[in-house]
């Protein structure tokens, strides 16, 4: 091999060249096993299901338990060693050829379907296609963007209080102090997010929505961005003069703009929705038992593995090579992390909802006016764990209990105290205020000074802007428009 060397010189005066250079750098790598771990965690129950079928197809040492009454064991009576030798290796004989009479019976047998093919089928039909979510569509995006461990959990939160219309239900504030992160880089992955698509993904509101499409299209800041930004109501009561007057513009302008806002989808998310109904299997049920709720966890739907017993005789068997038993030990470590991993997550599951019961004791027996504020780091830190890990383990799951069913995550929220010291829910007063809309006289409805004058009345201390935030979350029209609306 020969060798060129550069003098310092001709180094100097050498054109610019690409090279490879070896250099070491330190970096946070998630292993397989542990990100498959994180992927059980956060699936709920149903695809939890389906992961786990996948990978007893993949690895042939994993067995499912028969269910209680179906358990079928044999034990030869046998009076010699010869005749315990003989079967041993009649046996092994049968185990090798096992998958292939299996195979020839399924394709031959002229009665009703095999086990076999009853449970091929189900796996067939639990592992049909289906449309991509609006969730699953984003968290594709925010896969392929650059960004740090912590903007990928806060990019993750956010997703994750996506609606089905495609708007933020849960607001920064809220979510900030739900899992302890920063405001402003919460904001910083929240504009992120508005970048992906669909357009318009991600708003707080439609007013927002609707800007980000017109900024898409570079009319934020014409006549159009100017009306959604500034006269939505008016446009909505179609107070098109005053609207004209106001800006000093004509009436025809008005129309024109209105019209190119007409064509901005005010639901962005719904593309994504399935016409095919949707069904929520509760992760957890919660029973009242002797006065007392108790937490049970619905493992119905899992099904119970264990490792096979045929490769386990052959890892013992000396006949068998080098390579197999490679072969097989490999797959029994994998299967046997699969069965930890499983384990782990039901018992995260039960120990979040039996905190989540202990806390709102009140709710289960009372209603939404005991809902009492959690959030995500306290029980973090109660259990032992990362607040990270509690975000994971509620996504998407459900809770059954006595006043209905419920997203886990609905019972983390943040709260106020009121004047006797006792913690108040933010989504007690959204219902409070929901109350007393629902309860206004259409002629002179609540404005927002009033609703926190009868809130305070009620010992809560919530400030103005806290009313007027909570009513665009509850899609409450200010004062003076619901007037309008309820003539």
């Amino acid at each position: 091999m020969a060798y060129v060397v550069l003098s310092q010189e001709s180094c100097q005066m050498a054109e610019p060249f690409l090279s490879l250079i070896q250099s070491q750098r330190m970096s946070q790598v998630l292993a397989p096993q542990l990100r498959q771990s994180l992927e059980l965690l956060q699936v709920p129950i149903l695809e939890l299901r389906t992961l786990i079928q996948q990978e007893m197809e993949q690895n042939p040492t994993l067995d499912e338990q028969a269910l209680e009454g179906e358990q079928i064991e044999i034990e030869p009576a046998l009076n010699s060693p010869e005749e315990d030798q003989a079967f041993k290796d009649e046996f092994e004989k049968l185990a090798k050829l096992d998958d292939e009479w299996k195979d020839y019976f399924t394709q031959n047998q002229p009665r009703g379907p095999s086990s076999d093919e009853v449970a091929r089928r189900q796996f067939f039909l639990d592992s049909l296609t289906t449309p991509k979510s609006l969730q699953q569509h984003l968290m594709d995006q925010l896969s392929l963007s650059v960004l740090t461990p912590e903007e990928q959990q806060m990019g993750e939160m956010i997703i994750g209080s996506i609606n089905e219309e495609g708007y933020l239900t849960s607001s920064l504030e809220d979510l900030a102090a739900s899992a302890g992160f920063s405001l402003e880089k919460l904001r910083d992955a929240l504009t992120l997010i508005q970048e992906f698509d669909p357009i318009g993904v991600a708003a707080r509101d439609l007013r927002e929505c609707l800007l980000i499409q017109l900024r898409r299209l570079g009319k934020a800041d014409d006549l159009p961005g100017l009306l959604v930004r500034d006269h939505l109501d008016a446009l909505g009561s179609r107070r098109f003069p005053d609207v004209a007057r106001a800006l000093k513009v004509t009436v025809d302008q008005i129309h024109d703009a209105t019209r190119l806002i007409a064509t901005l989808e005010p639901k962005p998310g719904r593309i994504f929705a399935s016409e095919s109904t949707s069904y929520v299997l509760p992760e957890v049920v919660i029973q009242k038992v002797d006065d007392e709720f108790t937490v049970v966890l619905n493992n119905d739907q899992i099904p119970r593995l264990h490792i096979s017993e045929h490769y386990r005789q052959l890892m013992a068997d000396e006949s068998t090579t080098a390579e197999v038993k490679n072969y097989i030990r490999e797959k029994v470590r994998a299967g046997m992390f699969l069965i930890k991993s499983i384990n782990q997550r039901q018992q995260t599951i039960y120990n979040i909802a039996k905190e989540i019961v202990t806390v709102q004791n009140g709710f289960f027996e009372r209603g939404i006016s005991d809902l009492r504020p959690l959030t995500m780091a306290e029980v973090a830190t109660v259990l032992g764990i990362h607040e990270t890990t509690v975000s994971r383990a509620i996504a998407n799951k459900y809770m059954l209990t006595p006043r209905g069913t419920f997203e886990m995550k609905y019972f983390f929220t943040p709260g106020y105290r009121n004047a006797d010291g006792v913690s108040v829910s933010n989504k007690t007063i959204k219902d409070t205020i929901a109350t007393l809309v629902a309860g206004e006289d259409p002629a002179h409805p609540l404005s927002d000074k009033v609703i926190v004058d009868k809130l305070k009345e009620k010992g809560l201390q919530v400030a103005r802007r806290t009313i007027a935030k909570y009513r665009d979350e509850l899609k409450i029209l200010p004062s003076h428009l619901r007037r309008g609306y309820s003539k």
